[in-house]
């Protein structure tokens, strides 16, 4: 998103730190906001962060086809559309396993997590560990909140 705010953009390089951190040298890797994802034919999104776990599929060399993970940091002007229509275009996706909303106004963070019977289980957290099990890793809330007044 263009023009983001000072805790927003803090929030998605907490978040990428932290998960390159947690995910070390593994086959799966985050990449920030700059990396458009296919959603649908002639649909095209820039999630503020995505994981890729395995070889990176790409559409002509710089449109990601198979994330595993999606994140959005929520925003007055891209909250409805995230929650709605854009999460509806990620659910189509047969590689993504997990969707996570994070708030930058208060410590609330929402992961919707794809059973293996096709249906998503939403969590909330508010304090503690964020876990991932589609990566087999998790992140500190505090950690994601690190530098703003909700750190």
């Amino acid at each position: 998103m263009g023009g983001a705010s000072h805790a927003h953009n803090r929030i998605v390089s907490n978040l990428v730190f932290e998960l390159r951190r947690a995910l070390g040298d593994g086959r799966c890797y985050p990449l920030s906001s700059d990396m458009r994802v296919r959603v649908a034919e002639s649909r095209y999104v820039y999630p503020d962060v995505v994981v890729v776990c395995g070889e990176a599929e790409l559409e002509d060399g710089d449109t990601l086809l198979n994330p595993t993970l999606v994140i959005e940091v929520l925003s007055e002007s891209t909250e409805a559309y995230d929650r709605g229509a854009k999460f509806a275009h990620y659910r189509g996706l047969a590689t993504l396993r997990e969707y996570v909303l994070v708030s930058q106004h208060e410590r609330r963070i929402e992961q919707y997590v794809r059973e293996a019977d096709g249906p998503w289980r939403l969590s909330e957290f508010l304090a503690g560990r964020l876990e991932l099990p589609s990566l087999g890793a998790g992140v500190a809330i505090d950690a994601v909140y690190l530098g703003t007044r909700l750190g």
